[in-house]
């Protein structure tokens, strides 16, 4: 009866011991299932860290790894593999992004980790030979795609200047995939948007669609992704390119008659490059180099409105606003002649930027008239004459705003600060999930140029330096940004939007700093759009007041009323030590902090 008794109480013991353990480890796992952080108020401030993204489930992933004591970049990286879970449109292991660190060692850093163009690769998957564009396979399905830079980025970045173990940054995300996520209002929404396109395209229901309509406060789960992730965080981010997950891959990309092969993933390497660098008045800015074009626009617009001698205040006045709008005119039109990718073509960023040829480019510029766009070529350089690009007759496709890529930006107490962008490129990139890893391909492929006049889904405009050809990364307009004052970092920013993310890094900044709005009040602010080709501002609704409005149209501008442009991040690094984020309101953007 003793011995009874004793064994019912060690039984008690053990599934009392049990159920603690179970609960520990559920308790462990809640604040990234179904339970989202509250994000921070505006003006808020924080000392030790701070993160700001586009979900707030990564926005917690990043702050528990900074608490946990990672850095700046371990957090980055928790942030990044989360975003690949709970925002499917545009956060990513199947697509690439570049970002931009600074280290009290080191300075600037610029990795770039943007997608490549698979090594047989030629044009003739994508057009016929009269040169028309075939079908829409340069967008939807597996050929869309460019082999995944994500996870080489990621890596690199690891392996250079993270702290924490790696397989720790993929915890969060492991769990949130396995665990499932609640879908907010504007997500739900996307789902049920794109819908058919997922279920034609991937020939039946994926976890990105059902029979019924998603709402919100529905739970969404990824089990195939938990399962790549968590074979990533025990074998190394190598396994992506040279590993299971890499035959996974191949496997069915060649059922799928793609000519992305185990070749092009295991030849595939994320690039430290210098980062672009240039002046605004008291402020030194760098920016992303070649391969993408927005540090490039980014400092040009700039550049240009200096030289023509605006002193904007937060871009109000129709003066300002015509003078940005042509500085982007001649930029954009620049980017199309002679921007690419600097290992296949030599890029003369120095000579588009020197002072003497802004001077010469803004020569063209009337302070009372718009100059048309069809009256605008490409600049010419002292070293020779520009080929003058053809306008198109129009987009190859109906021309739409894209958001569909996301930023965050994340600061630690030591002096690191990492703000990054990553993309599919359209919403849910190629649309194509791969089955057994969970995850979804890239449409990048539209990022090249396939001819004379053709355009791409953003309408923009390209040359030989981003023609496409096998080994080459296609063209971007990702502009992840620091900004210096005094030699120290002040600002750290971003923002996804295609076409228009360099004209939304240049507003949010000048918001800031010259327009002396907070971090908050500089990323809500409406904005403005102009890319030489199509030929009018974009404005998102009640930019422009009535008579703003024709102010400008009396210069000669043709104004049409768009979609929200961009999502910005931001976080201002104040001289005392503290930092204060703005989160982007169009969306359902985070900023979380200690």
């Amino acid at each position: 009866m003793i011995r009874r008794t004793q064994r019912l109480i060690a039984i008690c013991l053990c599934v009392s011991v049990f159920f603690v353990v179970i609960g520990t480890s559920d308790a462990k796992a809640q604040p990234y299932q179904n339970k989202k952080p509250r994000c921070s108020a505006a003006e808020t401030m924080y000392r030790k860290g701070i993160v700001v993204a586009a979900h707030p489930l990564a926005a917690r992933a990043g702050l528990d790894i900074l608490k946990a004591g990672g850095n700046a970049f371990d957090a980055g990286i928790a942030v990044e593999m989360a975003l690949a879970v709970v925002l499917p449109a545009a956060g990513n292991l199947g697509g690439g992004g570049f970002l931009l660190i600074h280290t009290p060692g080191d300075g600037t850093e610029f990795l770039d980790y943007r997608e490549q163009a698979p090594l047989q690769l030629n044009r003739s998957r994508y057009v016929d030979s009269s040169g028309t564009p075939i079908g829409k396979n340069i967008l939807e399905g597996a050929s869309a795609a460019g082999i995944p830079g994500t996870l080489a980025g990621m890596e690199a970045l690891h392996q250079k200047h993270g702290l924490l173990p790696w397989h720790k940054l993929l915890e969060p995300a492991i769990v949130l995939a396995r665990g499932g996520w609640t879908l907010t209002r504007r997500e739900a929404d996307l789902l049920n948007t794109h819908r058919g396109d997922l279920v034609r395209i991937n020939g039946g229901h994926t976890y990105l669609s059902r029979e019924s309509p998603f709402k919100p406060g529905d739970t969404l789960r990824n089990p195939e992704l938990a399962q790549t992730l968590s074979r990533l965080a025990e074998r190394g981010g190598r396994d992506f390119y040279q590993g299971e997950t890499a035959r996974l891959l191949t496997e069915f990309l060649l059922r799928e008659c793609v000519d992305l092969t185990l070749s092009d993933l295991q030849q595939y390497q994320a690039k430290w490059r210098a980062p672009l660098c240039g002046s605004y008045g008291s402020y030194r800015l760098c920016s992303a180099a070649p391969p993408s074009s927005g540090g490039f626009l980014l400092l040009q617009m700039l550049g240009l409105m200096q030289v023509a001698g605006c002193s904007p205040g937060a871009l109000r006045s129709p003066s300002e606003i015509h003078l940005m709008v042509e500085s982007a005119r001649r930029a954009y039109a620049d980017r199309s002649e002679y921007l690419g990718d600097p290992d296949h073509h030599f890029i003369p960023v120095a000579s588009l930027l020197d002072t003497a040829y802004l001077r010469m480019r803004s020569m063209g510029m009337d302070r009372r008239r718009a100059t048309r766009s069809k009256d605008v070529r490409p600049g010419e350089l002292s070293s020779g004459t520009s080929r003058a690009a053809p306008l198109p007759a129009g987009s190859r496709y109906p021309l739409q705003e894209h958001t569909e890529t996301t930023h965050y930006v994340v600061a630690d107490d030591e002096g690191n600060v990492l703000t990054a962008t990553t993309s599919l490129n359209g919403a849910y990139g190629s649309k194509r999930v791969v089955p057994g890893l969970g995850f979804l391909l890239n449409n990048t492929m539209d990022d090249f140029s396939l001819g004379v006049g053709l355009s791409n889904a953003y309408g923009l405009l390209g040359s030989e330096a981003n023609a496409l050809a096998g080994g080459k990364r296609m063209l971007s307009s990702m502009t992840p940004t620091l900004v210096y004052r005094n030699g120290k970092p002040e600002l750290a920013l971003g923002s996804p939007g295609g076409s228009t993310i360099p004209t939304t890094v240049l507003q949010v900044f000048i918001n800031h700093t010259t327009g002396g709005m907070s971090p908050a009040a500089a990323v809500a602010r409406r904005r403005l759009h102009h890319q030489w080709q199509p030929d009018y501002i974009r404005s998102e609704p009640g930019r422009l007041s009535i008579l703003r409005k024709a102010a400008l149209q009396m210069r000669g501008h043709r104004i049409r009323t768009m979609p929200p442009i961009g999502r910005a991040a931001l976080i201002r690094l104040h001289a005392d030590g503290s930092f204060e984020g703005g989160a982007d309101p169009r969306g359902d953007d985070c900023v979380l902090g200690y």
